[in-house]
């Protein structure tokens, strides 16, 4: 019976270290807790979306605040999701490690959006958005294969 419960733990283990792709929060599947992630690009700023214009990508439900934002999304997600998954990029840079995000902490920089953990560290990744962007990219691979 001890073999049972040290397998059950061990598996246990596992899952609860692997990340998913896409961040959500705790008890929710959804992706940047919510908000269209289409409105960043298209009305420069975080806009709440609504559930019933969303849709399922890499296991996340995204929700848009028009239909049109849906239709966008369907046709170029990789344009309009975030980079590293949605995880603080910060923390992808800096602790080569997962954070989650705030979606009112965000910025586009080469037409790529990026969130951060929240305005303190936001401000830290303004300072240097390129050169954490570089580290990320570097990161993330080994990161997400985990």
């Amino acid at each position: 019976m001890k073999w049972l419960v040290s397998i059950c733990l061990a598996c246990f283990s596992m899952i609860a270290l692997a990340q998913a792709p896409i961040s959500t929060g705790f008890f929710s599947n959804k992706a940047l807790d919510g908000y269209d992630t289409v409105a960043y690009f298209t009305e420069g700023k975080a806009i709440k979306g609504n559930p019933e214009w969303s849709t399922n990508y890499k296991g996340a439900e995204w929700h848009f605040s028009k239909v049109e934002h849906l239709q966008m999304f369907l046709k170029a997600p990789e344009k309009y999701a975030p980079q590293y998954g949605g995880y603080c990029a910060w923390g992808v840079s800096t602790k080569n490690d997962f954070a989650p995000s705030d979606a009112t902490q965000w910025a586009i920089v080469d037409g790529k959006l990026y969130l951060n953990y929240n305005e303190k560290v936001k401000s830290r990744w303004d300072q240097m958005p390129l050169q954490h962007i570089e580290q990320a990219d570097r990161n993330w691979p080994a990161l997400i294969a985990q």
